[in-house]
């Protein structure tokens, strides 16, 4: 089976280099659309595991495909790397804040894509690694099962992205620890080396918004990193 992939890319010439290195291990099929709104009808055709999202797109910008995306109940999991030439960092924040999983600057590397491609599909099931056991929180706000991915706050079920409940899941696992940003890359983001640690903050931000009252069970410790604490 493959795995597929959307890739939204607007400049032929980046969408048929990309396509080729992703393609050529023959274990990605990779679908590519020029513009926003098609990317929207192909998604309604056949569901992606991945999407990889430029920003500067004809009719429809890659940040409203992307919001789009997270308020559709259909779609909402589906992991995203936004690659763009937008480099600043106040340009990566909103990147984040609208949904993206992973934030990729061009001009980039091709390795380095495909290493992300790869760690973001680990985390999100089409690599499964399968856990020891079964995990459920039940805390005075919280109940989170993860085996069947199912999260409530005061008993009304709240809607997480796979890398928001990867990190909630994470965080439980080791709660009343300090957690370090680089360690939070390596085990929620697949990645062995530090990337992007604001990328962290953005994610546990959006977090502690969804969770409402129980947001405040996951601390910052300054310097440090963050605690998952019993409520």
């Amino acid at each position: 089976m493959h795995t597929r992939v959307l890739l939204v890319e607007d400049e032929p010439d980046i969408a048929g280099l990309i396509k080729h290195t992703l393609e050529k291990a023959g274990d990605m099929q990779v679908d590519v659309a020029g513009a926003g709104d098609a990317a929207l009808r192909m998604l309604k055709e056949r569901e992606p595991q991945l999407i990889i999202l430029d920003l500067n797109l004809p009719v429809l910008s890659g940040t409203e495909v992307c919001r789009i995306v997270r308020t559709r109940h259909d779609t909402a999991s589906i992991p995203i790397i936004m690659l763009t030439a937008r480099t600043t960092e106040s340009d990566r924040v909103a990147g984040l804040e609208s949904g993206a999983d992973d934030y990729i600057t061009k001009p980039f590397s091709l390795r380095e894509l495909v290493a992300r491609v790869r760690a973001v599909l680990r985390r999100t099931g089409a690599q499964p690694a399968a856990p020891a056991g079964r995990l459920v929180y039940r805390g005075t706000h919280l109940h989170a099962d993860f085996e069947t991915v199912a999260v409530a706050v005061e008993g009304q079920p709240v809607r997480l992205t796979r890398r928001e409940f990867d990190l909630l899941q994470y965080l439980v696992q080791n709660r009343n620890r300090v957690v370090s940003r680089d360690r939070l890359l390596e085990r929620v983001w697949g990645y062995e080396r530090v990337v992007e640690t604001r990328s962290v903050d953005v994610h546990v931000g959006r977090l502690r918004h969804k969770l409402g009252t129980a947001g405040r069970q996951i601390e910052t410790v300054v310097g440090l990193g963050y605690r998952f604490v019993d409520a």
